[in-house]
């Protein structure tokens, strides 16, 4: 296949999921819900990868360059086999596996990617999904919480890494106090 036939066929793929992710983000968000591309989404249209509460073992740690070590998402402890969830509304655009674990990721209209992994996927590329609809069963294998089990979930915005647990309903700004008060 050529090059330009490559990417022509790439054009239109682009194109129908754009438009699945549209029609998805339509039939699941309340009107006026969704902000301009590339807006954080707003305070409760993400949730947790688990039913439940969910600990937290190792949290968001952006590296201080692109290219240097950080961790770019949250491990959440979990039971082995634990359903793993949507936490958002979108599209399966990835569900295989990456250096030797399964991994699902669901793009939101906006654009946003939120994988999880290691599980064993219940859905398949092209799989429209609601928040809170079953993306698969927690395993072991390639977790790096051994001898534990936990499920990493990490969201990307173009090229960057955000924190998830920022994404979550009830997340809402820091807020430093000072640490004297006046009396």
């Amino acid at each position: 296949m050529t090059r330009a036939a490559r990417t022509a066929r790439l054009a239109v793929a682009t194109g129908v999921v754009t438009t699945l992710l549209a029609l998805a983000a339509a039939a699941v968000a309340p009107a006026g819900s969704a902000g301009p591309p590339g807006a954080p989404p707003p305070v409760g249209t993400y949730r947790l990868p688990l039913a439940g509460h969910a600990d937290v073992v190792r949290p968001f740690e952006p590296p201080p360059e692109r290219w240097a070590a950080g961790h770019r998402g949250v491990d959440l402890r979990a039971s082995l086999g634990a359903e793993v969830v949507s936490p958002v509304a979108g599209i399966v655009t990835f569900a295989g596996h990456v250096g030797g674990r399964a991994v699902v990721t669901v793009t939101d209209a906006d654009g946003r990617r939120s994988t999880v992994e290691p599980l064993a996927p219940a859905v398949a590329v092209g799989d429209l999904a609601v928040a809170g609809t079953p993306l698969g069963a927690l395993t072991a294998d390639g977790s790096h919480c051994a001898p534990t089990t936990c499920l990493h979930w990490g969201v990307r915005v173009g090229d960057d890494y955000v924190d998830p647990l920022g994404l979550l309903a009830g997340a809402g700004p820091i807020v430093l106090l000072p640490l004297d008060r006046p009396d």
